[in-house]
């Protein structure tokens, strides 16, 4: 299993997936202002990955405080829980991985014999019962939709939902290695994923280091491809999901849902259960968060662009339910209508 990221005596240990695939370099956040910057820099990146490192780092933030006593100590898990959400605002993981984490401090603080020491190892050991948890999620997913996907066949990914994006086995590409597993011949095609080509540099990576056969496409390849009938479904993980099923996921998702619409091809999206928000009423609603326009006019450090031209850096789009064959989740695989299959 890919090692994303590890709670360590020392700090958390990520695998800095800037460097990837060249380079397989590894970053210890020490403190949780660090664990901050990993998750806005994309070091770690991945809606499920984020929400867990996001717990770790509350609780290495617990662990680190110089309070003397509880309250002073739930002053700085506040603070800290304020750090890590402005990171970055689109993962709904991240805030629910936060409150998580905030209310079991409030309940183990009060708790009958509480002391400083039992609140800290009670935060590390809920963050590291969400690594496992994740996990466990990861193969339930694959599990459930590993039979949604041809027995023989090309499958298309957008972006990169495997193990780096969680704590290990991955969502979307997980769905893809039950499938591996379980003897399905899946070939994988893999979009670049402009501009920060997650699909090129990670999935790639991850799917040929699993022994997977992989083909990376440039973005604007896939209605062709399609045309051809070379693809058979398409598969993408989710940054939030909707209460209508509106899906958030990495720029260029909602482009290969159409065209597999038009092409009469399966689009299915595999999230955790902590990806959904059912507080967000529908696409709309979900907050986009827009990125340095250095990662479109820039290449390896190379300028790419005129200086003067307009850039537009939207790290995500939504893709309306409508489009959505199912989603899959640890609990099954929902249909539409997602309003109430969510509920149920």
């Amino acid at each position: 299993m890919i090692p994303t990221l590890e709670w360590t005596p020392e700090g958390v240990r990520f695998l800095d997936q800037t460097k990837l695939p060249l380079e397989e370099i590894y970053v210890l956040a020490t403190g949780y202002e660090d664990v901050a910057t990993v998750i806005r820099d994309m070091i770690v990146r991945g809606a499920p990955a984020i929400g867990v490192s996001a717990a770790m780092g509350m609780a290495l933030g617990v662990k680190n405080s110089e309070a003397k006593d509880i309250p002073a100590l739930t002053a700085d898990m506040e603070h800290i829980g304020k750090t890590l959400a402005a990171t970055r605002p689109t993962a709904v993981n991240l805030f629910w991985a936060i409150e998580r984490m905030r209310l079991h401090f409030l309940s183990l603080a009060p708790a009958p014999g509480a002391t400083m020491a039992t609140i800290r190892e009670g935060m590390i050991a809920e963050a590291l019962r969400m690594y496992d948890e994740d996990i466990a999620a990861c193969k339930a997913m694959g599990a459930h939709g590993a039979e949604l996907l041809p027995q023989q066949g090309t499958v298309l990914t957008h972006c990169n939902a495997g193990a780096l994006a969680t704590c290990g086995y991955g969502t979307a590409l997980g769905v893809i290695r039950a499938a591996v597993e379980r003897g399905h011949k899946i070939n994988v095609y893999a979009d670049e994923t402009r501009p920060y080509l997650q699909g090129a540099r990670l999935t790639a990576w991850e799917l040929l280091h699993d022994g997977i056969q992989t083909t990376v496409l440039c973005d604007n390849m896939a209605a062709s491809l399609m045309r051809q009938g070379k693809i058979q479904a398409v598969i993408v993980g989710a940054d939030r999901i909707a209460a209508n099923g509106d899906v958030a996921n990495k720029i260029g998702t909602y482009g290969v849902a159409v065209l597999a619409k038009e092409h009469g091809i399966p689009f299915y999206v595999a999230a955790p259960w902590s990806t959904i928000d059912v507080k967000t009423p529908n696409g709309d609603h979900i907050p986009i968060e827009q990125r340095s326009p250095v990662e479109v006019t820039h290449s390896n450090g190379r300028q790419m662009t005129p200086n003067g031209a307009g850039i537009e850096n939207p790290a995500f789009d939504v893709t309306p339910a409508k489009y959505v064959t199912a989603i899959i989740t640890e609990r099954g695989v929902l249909r539409a209508p997602y309003t109430e299959s969510l509920a149920k």
